[in-house]
């Protein structure tokens, strides 16, 4: 993407954002990490989080980017020359960087359950059978390497050639159609035996579950699922027109995403109850619950073909803007840069993430700080580089960037008032970083401000 690109259309730029925001974030890692972290609590905190702290930041990364019509590192050069500003933007380079080494990992696995749905390897089996399948899959290296390889293949050749056509027109067909097959999936889930235990367990709030790290996590999750804190968000706004309702645009964004994250929850939970699973399963409840529940409908393999191929697009859609943000630090909109750039990166990335990918095989035992290489990377990125980034994104917008200059730049294309700005303002400025701050201070130990 050269900087002098835009989206052809407003909905085309909602679509492709979304893409970018939705993904595996609220499809993959929301069930696992609500199933892991208290359930009902876990989701009103990340629908609070969400509210109040995600689209705020999301409106303000909005503004950044199309101030400049720069990527992110260039965004902050400009707005703060000769400071240490600069370093926010490569913090999000290097959370881009790492997540999607691990991002890959899991693209890897959604092609892997396409192969094994197309060759019926998936029909009849039972829920235990489709548990040891998984395992299976993923622990075998050459399967797990191979699949993650592909997928970053597949990105790092899109990526090459410039993605903003093609994100574009693939998400205006990718995401209506994935959040009809949810709904679909969802409203036959909800008849499963299990179900009324299962939407107690995602809807009713059982505080006892809660800790700081909770916290920490639903924090996390909202800023993962909406690409907050990593410079994403800052560099597709670039390529943003004047025309742009931002404000309208990142609160239907922040809509989907919550609405993708229910659904998935919905269909997720009842399944569990319903088939003798734990919640707390982890990374594995969507490739195991999911197929159990495929296999209960009429027509059935048909619908588990349409849903890993569209979760496979989603997944691809996030790693493009992933590595789009990577690529276009260092090419400078330079599209003589761009190929050369994009291979180089993305093989490192994909080295990098080797380990990721045996992390559930051969190095499933090999832990640092008590975690394998996957959750090390996962909880590194989610919990302290998004967190960080958006802290840093929240203090330079308040205190660094003027006060006219972003009100004069959110009342582009919108018609907002004085006072919808001055509480986004004061949000941003004050609410968001102490929230933050509190939270990373409670979590490392500085005090108990929750528990």
């Amino acid at each position: 993407m050269s900087q002098q690109e835009q989206w052809s259309s407003k909905l085309g730029f909602i679509f492709a954002t979304a893409g970018t925001a939705i993904g595996l974030g609220a499809i993959w890692k929301f069930p696992y990490i609500a199933g892991t972290s208290g359930g009902g609590a876990f989701f009103l905190l990340f629908l609070l989080f969400t509210l109040f702290i995600g689209l705020p930041l999301l409106i303000g990364e909005f503004v950044l980017g199309r101030t400049t019509g720069k990527e992110a590192v260039s965004t902050y050069k400009e707005l703060a020359p000769k400071t240490l500003w600069p370093i926010t933007g490569w913090i999000g380079v290097v959370a881009c960087f790492l997540i999607l080494s691990f991002y890959s990992v899991i693209g890897g696995w959604s092609l892997l359950y396409i192969f094994e749905t197309i060759t019926g390897q998936m029909s009849q089996l039972s829920v235990e059978q489709l548990s040891s399948k998984f395992s299976e899959l993923i622990a075998n290296p050459w399967r797990a390497i191979g699949a993650q390889a592909l997928f970053m293949i597949m990105t790092i050749y899109v990526i090459s050639k410039g993605v903003q056509a093609g994100i574009e027109r693939a998400s205006k067909i990718m995401m209506p159609a994935l959040l009809i097959l949810l709904l679909i999936i969802a409203i036959r889930s909800l008849t499963l035996e299990g179900a009324s235990e299962g939407i107690q367990f995602l809807l009713k709030p059982e505080w006892s579950n809660i800790s700081s790290d909770t916290v920490l996590f639903a924090l996390g999750q909202a800023f993962f699922s909406l690409s907050l804190g990593v410079s994403v968000m800052v560099t597709y706004s670039s390529y943003v027109s004047k025309s742009q309702n931002l404000p309208l645009t990142a609160s239907v964004i922040g809509i989907m995403n919550i609405l993708v994250a229910l659904l998935a929850g919905l269909i997720i939970f009842p399944g569990v109850f319903t088939f003798g699973l734990e919640p707390s399963e982890g990374p594995a409840l969507i490739f195991v619950v999911l197929p159990t529940i495929f296999n209960q409908m009429p027509l059935g393999q048909v619908f588990m073909f349409a849903f890993f191929l569209l979760f496979f697009f989603a997944a691809l859609t996030s790693a493009f803007s992933l590595l789009e943000i990577i690529v276009a630090t260092f090419s400078k909109g330079k599209p003589k840069k761009r190929q050369k750039l994009s291979w180089n990166i993305g093989l490192i990335i994909l080295f990098v993430g080797v380990p990721s990918a045996l992390s559930y095989g051969i190095l499933a035992d090999v832990q640092l700080f008590g975690r394998t290489f996957f959750d090390l990377l996962d909880y590194l990125t989610s919990n302290i580089l998004l967190p960080l980034g958006a802290l840093l994104v929240a203090l330079f917008i308040s205190w660094k960037v003027p006060k006219e200059r972003l009100l004069n730049e959110m009342k582009q294309g919108a018609h907002i008032g004085n006072r919808f700005f001055a509480i986004w303002y004061l949000l941003v400025k004050f609410l968001i970083p102490l929230a933050i701050l509190i939270i990373f201070l409670d979590v490392l130990g500085g005090f108990s401000f929750f528990f």
